[in-house]
């Protein structure tokens, strides 16, 4: 039997310090025996933004693409691709100034791509990639999530409905500048989860 496959995705700026990342380390130890991880750290390498050429490439049909538009979409490719091998994911993101980093933003635009991991229906937009288990691992100092001022989780939260994920669990270390339990509170939640690494058959 093949071992199960986690992606794990970072977007926080910081390192030791980052809360988000060491929430996602707590996480992943809970999920992950037996399970070998691919790890996409957004800040390192900083991904490009797109721009017109990935823009001409995406916009061109497959079949009538050159080599030129190919290299232009492989890094989008190979993101794309690590969600189709993944039963799980996890994304470790913290909120700044009120949304989600400009790395995270950039790799969404990166995964987001019609015909390929959406298409577009006549009752709207379809996601093409398969659903599985997403936990959206959240740090913030003073937004709390669900507040007026929170334009992170709910995007998040649509951008991967739109993709084809609906599997989603939030685990919020939100308003730490003002809650000093958040982050424990964040930890036991982690500690209580016992859901299964595998995607929806």
């Amino acid at each position: 039997m093949s071992r199960h496959q986690l992606l794990r995705i970072d977007a926080s700026s910081r390192r030791d310090t980052s809360v988000s990342r060491a929430l996602a380390d707590r996480l992943i130890a809970r999920l992950a025996a037996d399970t070998a991880v691919t790890e996409r750290d957004l800040a390192d390498p900083i991904l490009p933004f797109v721009d017109a050429d990935w823009i001409a490439a995406n916009v061109t049909a497959a079949e009538e693409r050159t080599d030129a538009h190919r290299e232009a979409l492989a890094l989008s490719e190979s993101l794309i691709g690590e969600w189709e091998q993944a039963d799980a994911v996890v994304i470790a993101c913290p909120i700044y100034n009120f949304g989600v980093p400009a790395a995270m933003k950039a790799y969404i635009d990166l995964i987001c791509r019609a015909r390929r991991t959406f298409r577009y229906s006549p009752d709207g937009p379809i996601g093409l990639l398969a659903d599985r288990p997403t936990y959206l691992v959240m740090a913030s100092g003073g937004t709390r999530l669900g507040s007026p001022i929170d334009f992170a989780s709910g995007y998040l939260r649509h951008v991967l409905s739109f993709i084809g994920i609906t599997d989603v669990h939030v685990i919020a270390a939100d308003g730490q500048s003002s809650d000093p339990q958040a982050r424990h509170r964040a930890e036991a939640a982690i500690d209580d989860l016992t859901l299964p690494v595998r995607k929806v058959p």
